[in-house]
């Protein structure tokens, strides 16, 4: 332990068990080594430097799970990804203030550690961070019997980031007339699966054998995207003025939380595509388009605002970047009774 960055910690786990997760876990971690990592740190704490490049650093956290989609993983025996949501979470949510993502520690608890299933969760933890630029250097893993079924487990973690005091974004720049663009999503990502499951539970034995030409499992399983590399390079144009990570609430409630008083948003329904997958969940759970946008993200994962004569430029960045991007709106005036409210036409 002494030799490797992490100073991921095994309590109250059988010592074999725990000391091969180590193992497992330190050349995963070794991928996602970044400038600012501080090695020989022991097991109790992790050390990083703040990269000396930046003159006024802010440092910038956030912290999630992975919520009820971990219920499918139990069932299905897909463990590999949800690794990936459990970053995607955190690290999207800090870039929304204009965050570079620095390192990331994560929570494993279970009743009874299976090695196999816990180097797999991690594994995509790992992934996540190095898709995101950001070291995974450190962690806990609890063994707590009596506290989860057996093949069950409770996944957590948090990551720290960085902008410059001068580059924070909070909105205050965005008015009446900037453009709305979206972000596509992979999927349902991590928010909205107890309506998901009941969705599953309603259809029986009819569920589809495909959904936008993956299968139907994956097509649900699918990590959230990470929008860190192309939404930091974006960044740099310097013509966004603010984010939006579409998380729980989805459109509806995350876009007003960027918002100056007195605006609000005017999103055409028309301008992005419903994929076969939210489709299906919208005709299973029977319910309309306002609590479509409000359960789920409905296809946009990422929300951005600049100016009119920003939105080509940037659109075909993100086009050339890997990433779909649509004008889905615009910013409006809002009497103060309104509120920063989202409209869907």
């Amino acid at each position: 332990m002494s030799q490797t960055p992490l100073s991921y910690k095994s309590a109250g786990v059988d010592i074999e068990a725990g000391d091969a997760l180590i193992e497992r876990i330190k050349p995963l971690a070794k991928k996602t080594l970044r400038e600012g990592v501080m090695a020989g740190i022991g097991g109790f704490g992790a050390l990083f430097e703040v990269p000396k490049r930046y003159k006024e650093p802010v440092l910038v956290s956030g912290t999630d799970g992975v919520g009820t989609k971990l219920k499918l993983a139990f069932e299905w025996g897909m463990h590999d990804t949800v690794g990936i949501d459990l970053v995607g979470m955190s690290v999207n949510d800090i870039l929304v203030q204009g965050a570079e993502p620095l390192f990331f520690l994560d929570y494993f608890a279970c009743g009874k550690l299976d090695v196999d299933t816990a180097a797999a969760v991690i594994g995509g933890i790992a992934a996540g961070c190095e898709a995101s630029g950001c070291a995974l250097i450190g962690g806990e893993t609890a063994e707590m019997p009596g506290m989860y079924p057996d093949g069950e487990y409770d996944l957590a973690g948090f990551a720290v980031g960085v902008v410059e005091k001068a580059n924070i974004l909070d909105g205050s720049s965005v008015v009446a007339g900037d453009v709305v663009l979206g972000l596509a999503s992979n999927g349902v990502h991590s928010n909205g699966f107890s309506l998901v499951r009941k969705c599953i539970e309603r259809a029986g034995d009819q569920l589809p054998e495909q959904l936008d030409n993956q299968a139907f499992k994956q097509a649900l399983m699918a990590p959230t995207r990470l929008y860190v590399k192309p939404v930091l390079g974006a960044l740099k144009l310097g013509s966004i003025k603010a984010l939006a990570h579409i998380t729980g609430g989805g459109l509806l409630e995350n876009i007003p939380r960027v918002l100056p008083q007195g605006l609000g948003v005017d999103l055409q329904r028309s301008n992005w595509p419903q994929t076969e997958l939210f489709a299906w969940l919208q005709h299973t759970a029977g319910i309309d388009e306002i609590e479509m946008n409000r359960t789920f993200n409905n296809g946009i994962g990422m929300v951005l605002m600049c100016t009119a004569s920003d939105a080509d430029a940037l659109q075909a960045y993100f086009e050339a970047a890997g990433e779909t991007a649509y004008r889905i709106g615009a910013v409006v005036e809002r009497s103060k009774d309104e509120g920063a409210a989202v409209m869907l036409t």
